[in-house]
């Protein structure tokens, strides 16, 4: 999963960037309200964490453009003042969340969760295809109800190929959403990942679709 964390605070905004990195998220962060329409306009986001009160263009400006641009991502709003009124202005926006500050932590990640969920079609934290789970609020994995180790970067992967169970996904696409800008990114790194949880979960649970990426086996 994807995140972008736009927030000018910078002790903020490290702490969103740790506590949704610690949520399974790959994390990109910007304080500054140009580049985050920017960057919310040209990548893709599986969530937005977006403050109101940004330098250069306020959030709600930023958001407004998204949603005119036909981008769809989940948006959490988060803003300092909070009232009614905004609240309002910011869902008719196009705002699917809204958190005022002061906030803690744990009820941000755990709205950013059902976010994902809702907008990848899922209701509950559980989520299955074939014989394997994952269940988003501990971040675990199970083979026929039998945990299983996975590392962080595994667990990222199990949870977009789960968000995105009707479909191949393209490896270049898989990359973008796995590793941040100073990673590795290439092909061969995303190989062995693949390798390591086919080891993990034995065969029948991830495919490729020659020419058009990986997936999920359904049986």
């Amino acid at each position: 999963m994807r995140a972008l964390a736009v927030e000018d605070d910078p002790r903020i905004a490290a702490d969103l960037q740790a506590a949704l990195s610690g949520a399974g998220f790959r994390v990109d962060r910007t304080g500054d309200g140009e580049e985050a329409w920017f960057l919310g306009d040209t990548e893709e986001f599986d969530l937005v964490v977006l403050d109101l009160g940004l330098p250069r263009l306020d959030g709600l400006a930023v958001l407004k453009r998204w949603r005119a641009n036909g981008r769809t991502m989940p948006v959490l709003v988060l803003t300092a003042r909070g009232t009614w009124q905004e609240r309002v202005e910011g869902i008719e926006a196009g705002a699917d969340d809204y958190l005022p500050k002061p906030f803690r932590m744990e009820e941000l990640i755990a709205r950013a969760r059902a976010l994902v969920r809702r907008a990848g079609g899922h209701a509950t934290a559980l989520q299955e295809v074939g014989d394997l789970s994952l269940d988003t609020n501990r971040m675990g994995v199970a083979l026929r109800g039998v945990p299983v180790q996975v590392t962080a970067l595994e667990y990222r992967l199990l949870a977009y190929l789960m968000q995105n169970r009707d479909r191949p996904v393209p490896p270049t696409e898989l990359l973008e959403h796995l590793y941040g800008d100073d990673d590795a990114r290439e092909a061969n790194a995303l190989e062995a990942v693949i390798a390591r949880l086919r080891r993990k979960l034995g065969p029948g649970v991830i495919g490729t679709r020659r020419g058009f990426g990986y997936f999920l086996e359904h049986s």
